[in-house]
């Protein structure tokens, strides 16, 4: 009984940081998820046809083009207007992505409540179909709305489980990095000691 308790000691002194920082973080990201705002997520799709039979390749790399253009202010110009947020605010709500192998691109827009996100994704899918169209006599291709943003039924973050494993996870980082500090705290003073020892070890020597 007493060995084991001497175990359990010594590895509580070892542990102790990461016993003590693993439900802190996972409380504090479970408080984070608590009172955190929630952030509303939907997308909008526009498609990109070609204007010419066979030009399917053209019409993907255009998609890719104007996907990286959402986040523009020529394209968030108009749709600032209609969302009543100024040009960085909107770009900071609404992002596009586009797939490799399909001239879709998705526009998603966020927002602290449901209609507002599908209002950011829906103006600014409506201004890129304006800003491309306007020059599709050179480009070749048109754009045209695939699928309007629909309103979410749940927000997209924050999520409790999520945030309470990152919370977790960080503690262990924490732990972890006070385990390495203690560790190297240690060694260098047993190190200390050894020089020490050893030329009082030759002084001895020498008066024998």
């Amino acid at each position: 009984m007493p060995e084991l308790r001497r175990r359990a000691r010594a590895l509580a002194r070892r542990w102790w940081p990461m016993a003590l920082a693993v439900p802190l973080g996972a409380a504090g990201g479970a408080g984070y998820a608590v009172v955190s705002h929630p952030s509303y997520a939907s997308s909008a799709y526009v498609v990109v046809v070609p204007q010419a039979q066979g030009e399917n390749a053209n019409a993907v790399n255009f998609a890719q083009a104007y996907g990286r253009l959402t986040g523009q202010p020529q394209v968030l110009l108009g749709a600032a207007a209609e969302t009543h947020h100024s040009v960085a605010t909107l770009a900071a709500l609404v992002r596009g992505t586009t797939s490799p192998d399909a001239p879709v691109i998705e526009i998603t827009g966020t927002g602290r409540r449901p209609e507002d996100a599908v209002q950011n994704a829906g103006a600014v899918a409506r201004s890129l179909i304006v800003f491309g169209n306007a020059s599709s006599k050179e480009t070749g291709v048109k754009l045209v709305q695939l699928a309007a943003a629909a309103e979410p039924d749940a927000p997209a973050s924050p999520s409790a489980t999520l945030d309470t494993a990152v919370g977790g996870a960080a503690g262990v980082l924490l732990g972890t990095l006070v385990m390495l500090t203690r560790r190297r705290t240690v060694v260098p003073t047993v190190g200390a000691v050894l020089p020490v020892q050893a030329e009082t070890s030759r002084s001895e020597g020498v008066y024998r």
